[in-house]
């Protein structure tokens, strides 16, 4: 009955590792030959994966990230496709998210942009930080809908705080005044203190032209600029369906 009240009121606390472990040890043959010290050292550590989980869910769920099952250990690297592993690994295993650095991702459509951009990022939220994902010919309307709810300022300030930005799909349709204001807005409040991950079609050499306003322009790509990672992925679109042996297989009469 004691234990049940312990129980109970560990899960009160909100410390469900903690009473998950207790109620394991309870049930464990082996733990009556550990001490006291080693016992308790058990359930802590419990409890401490158990709220790391329930961080990176949390996280993950914030991010809204396309593919949120992404992951760098995933990631396609043959020959032809311009990925080094090496590189990739180095980048997300460095201090690029605390050190507020661009990582610029282009390449044809289906290279595997979104793909690359949400595996990092999905990374980031593993190692603690957070992260949003944001297509930017959808921000254009998201965007004129905050400004007429007057939420623009409180959005602006939610993604300065976000550690990983990412705006996929850059340079996709144009953009009106509004919009170049606010993206510069958005980039100018990351600089040099927060990370942001570009994908584009456009090779960067025609962002300036895509930006359209000369001034808002040289502004934007300068803040992009100063401390950037740049990935240019190429070769065939992984969207292409290739048969499988196993769909052939599917058309055999097996009589």
């Amino acid at each position: 009955m004691m234990m049940n009240t312990t129980l109970a009121q560990l899960r009160t606390l909100k410390l469900d590792g903690l009473a998950t472990g207790l109620e394991d040890q309870l049930v464990q043959p082996g733990m009556a030959a550990m001490s006291f010290e080693e016992r308790v050292a058990l359930l802590v550590d419990r409890e401490v994966h158990c709220r790391n989980d329930r961080k990176l869910l949390r996280l993950l769920k914030n991010a809204h990230l396309k593919y949120a099952q992404a992951a760098i250990e995933d990631i396609d690297a043959r020959s032809g496709r311009g990925i080094d592993r090496r590189e990739v690994m180095s980048l997300a295993l460095g201090d690029w998210v605390s050190a507020g650095h661009s990582v610029l991702i282009t390449g044809p459509t289906g290279a595997g942009k979104s793909w690359l951009a949400c595996a990092l990022a999905q990374h980031a939220c593993r190692r603690g930080y957070s992260a949003l994902y944001q297509r930017v010919p959808r921000l254009q309307e998201e965007l004129r809908i905050r400004h007429g709810s007057g939420a623009f300022g409180k959005w602006l300030l939610q993604l300065a705080k976000t550690d990983v930005l990412v705006l996929d799909d850059w340079g996709m349709g144009a953009i009106d005044s509004t919009t170049r204001s606010d993206l510069l807005e958005v980039i100018d409040d990351r600089a040099t203190n927060k990370a942001t991950i570009i994908t584009s079609q456009l090779p960067v050499d025609h962002w300036h032209a895509w930006i359209g306003d000369a001034t808002i322009a040289d502004a934007i790509l300068d803040r992009i600029m100063q401390r950037h990672h740049r990935f240019n992925l190429t070769g065939d679109s992984l969207r292409t369906e290739r048969p499988t042996a196993n769909k052939k297989e599917q058309t055999i009469d097996p009589s």
